[in-house]
């Protein structure tokens, strides 16, 4: 690669590279169009795994590479920049893996003059990784290995004698490979889902500290200040982001309920009786005691909780956002808030992805009700829905591998292979990542979205169709790039496919950038915000072209490592309807979903069999990749 050290603004120009199986730290300095091409975050990602780690490695061994990524507006001092992305090979799906996290760790990582951290290999035992002021040290972390996230950061920042270093890291969850452990940032924020905590715990690496004193330099500060200020004066105006600055997520869950978007038993099952237990207004009346946020960021969604006896829940770790609240609520079949918030912090003290926890405990207790596991597997617990202590013991079993907590430590496609007897059929999963708190029953292109996405199922880097079925924010957002017209809800046809593909282009984009979904900029002010930030003369145009063009790497690492057409595809509950429930009379028809997945792939330039062909790959400026497909 060409080194230059000309750099645009809001970059450092240096990528860290990290080798525990020697001990090697080096420096790469890659030159400006590399990133322009790739921006940052799961641009670094999709470019580093796809060239650099080999085909048909176990995702668990030395030869996976972890990559710690930020983007170009993280530690920009503007809203919603807070975020960074992590990446390897997926030990829970065997595909491409990334998870972004807010918080304060990603904009201090470019305070300490990096833009990623790349690293490679397996420590002999426990270490963790300090890196501050551009330097960076490998540290033992033999006394940490055990600790849950909440003393290990206690100790770190003891022993380095400074109470303002940011942790990532693990707990008992990543370090015993559970597949779905995720990785914890200041405690409260994770990176959760594609098992990235357990490639962390496959290195023997226990955390990153990381502190720094440079602020990142921007091209134009004061067109930033103008757009902060615009949002300042304007955030009551939108109602959504009013919400989640007064509640954070989770608030109208009785909503959920009447629409059928909010899971129940497992995905089978609709009308949850009492969503209001759960719903982020009655956090704030009952056991909130404030809300905090991520770096430089007004909207401060972030729940902070306190619980006494007999449940102890410790504020340092905040409190449960609406997939935590949902996975492990209400499809559990739970309505016991406190319980659910107790699991919650477990989760986050244990390095666990809430949302893989909850699908894989609802999977057992649907197994458990069905009679294909019994209470002499469970070590006697009556894992039935709505047992909430039954549930919450079970996160700690999965945590360090106890009794079926071993077995459901491997995510429910892994543990349905193991217990067989037709469980495979309750196994809410897409590639072998668990399904996300929404429903694609209602919303049929967020369906299409869990299908193709590269990660297996996720909600985040995609569309929920609610939004566009009608005229409101997200169709004013998306009639800059040409979407003009509300489309029904039930569409699944040309126009919905061609809204849905413009839109994951720039929510993929935002995981480029690092900048929060949550924050109600248009495409337009977007494109403004990284132009303030690089100096880069963009367009929206350019920007969207990144988005796909991460898409399409992510897409060829996934066909390289063996995933074709059949796995774009849902579990065949969807195609069937709930039992009761405002969705008991509808579900996702298989011709239809049939027809959109090949259309979409059409629109994608993709062969029928999903396959990105050369002259699409050349036209994304990444004809290189086409090695990668013979």
């Amino acid at each position: 690669m060409e080194r230059c050290f000309a750099m645009p603004f809001g970059y450092n120009g240096k990528i860290l590279r990290v080798n525990l199986s020697d001990g090697r730290i080096s420096i790469e300095r890659p030159n400006e169009n590399f990133y322009r091409r790739y921006l940052g975050g799961e641009g670094f990602v999709a470019y580093y795994l796809l060239r650099e780690v080999k085909p048909g490695i176990d995702p668990l061994s030395p030869e996976n590479k972890l990559i710690f990524a930020a983007g170009p507006l993280t530690g920009a001092p503007i809203p919603g920049c807070g975020r960074n992305s992590v990446g390897a090979k997926s030990p829970l799906t065997g595909g491409f893996g990334e998870a972004e996290v807010g918080g304060m760790w990603g904009a201090e990582l470019k305070r300490a003059g990096f833009d990623a951290i790349i690293v490679e290999g397996r420590a002999e035992s426990p270490v963790y990784l300090w890196v501050h002021d551009g330097e960076a040290e490998i540290m033992d972390a033999k006394h940490l290995w055990g600790k849950d996230t909440g003393e290990t950061q206690t100790i770190i920042r003891r022993e380095l004698g400074d109470n303002l270093i940011r942790v990532a890291s693990i707990g008992p969850g990543g370090e015993n490979l559970v597949r779905f452990a995720c990785i914890i940032v200041d405690l409260r924020n994770a990176a959760g889902r594609t098992g990235m905590g357990a490639v962390m715990g496959s290195k023997n690496l226990k955390a990153i500290a990381v502190r720094g004193r440079e602020r990142v330099e921007v091209y134009d500060p004061n067109k930033l200040r103008e757009l902060s200020r615009w949002l300042n004066e304007n955030m009551s105006k939108f109602r959504f982001v009013n919400d989640l600055h007064n509640y954070g997520t989770g608030a109208g869950m009785d909503a959920g309920a009447a629409s059928g978007n909010l899971p129940f038993r497992n995905f089978r099952d609709g009308g949850f009786p009492s969503p209001e237990k759960l719903d982020a207004r009655t956090i704030k009346k009952t056991i909130s005691i404030g809300m905090e946020g991520c770096y430089a960021c007004s909207v401060r969604c972030k729940k902070v909780v306190r619980i006494g006896e007999p449940w102890n829940v410790d504020p340092a770790y905040g409190g449960p956002e609406y997939e935590a609240l949902a996975a492990l609520g209400s499809n559990c079949g739970i309505d016991n808030l406190e319980a659910v918030t107790k699991a919650n912090e477990l989760c986050n003290r244990y390095s666990l992805d809430v949302i893989s926890t909850g699908v894989t405990i609802a999977f057992a207790m649907e197994c458990y009700e069905n009679g294909i596991i019994s209470s002499e597997d469970t070590g006697g617990l009556e894992l039935r829905f709505g047992n909430a202590e039954a549930m919450v013991k079970m996160v700690e079993n999965i945590a360090y591998r106890k009794g079926l907590g071993k077995i459901l430590a491997e995510g429910v496609r892994g543990a349905s292979k193991t217990i067989g007897r037709g469980s495979e059929k309750y196994a809410m999963h897409v590639k072998g990542l668990e399904i996300p708190m929404h429903e694609p029953r209602l919303k049929r292109a967020l369906g299409l979205g869990y299908a193709v996405s590269p990660t297996g199922a996720d909600h985040m880097h995609n569309m929920h169709d609610t939004g566009l079925a009608s005229s409101g924010p997200m169709l004013d957002a998306l009639s800059s790039l040409g979407v003009l017209e509300p489309i029904p809800l039930e569409d699944l046809g040309p126009k919905k496919i061609r809204a849905f593909i413009y839109y994951v282009d720039w929510r993929v984009l935002d995981n480029c950038l690092l900048i929060c979904d949550f924050l109600p900029w248009d495409f337009n002010q977007k494109t403004e915000i990284v132009r303030a930030v690089t100096g880069w003369n963009t367009s929206a145009w350019e920007l969207m072209k990144a988005g796909e063009r991460v898409i399409t790497m992510a897409r060829i690492f996934n066909i390289r490592e063996g995933f074709n057409k059949k796995d774009d595809w849902l579990p065949e509950r969807f195609f069937k309807p709930t039992r009761g429930g405002p969705l008991s009379n509808t579900s996702l028809d298989p011709n239809i979903f049939r027809n959109a997945l090949e259309l979409y792939y059409e629109m994608m330039g993709w062969s029928k069999d999903g396959v990105p062909t050369r002259a699409r790959l050349e036209e994304l400026d990444i004809g290189w990749a086409y090695e990668y497909l013979k």
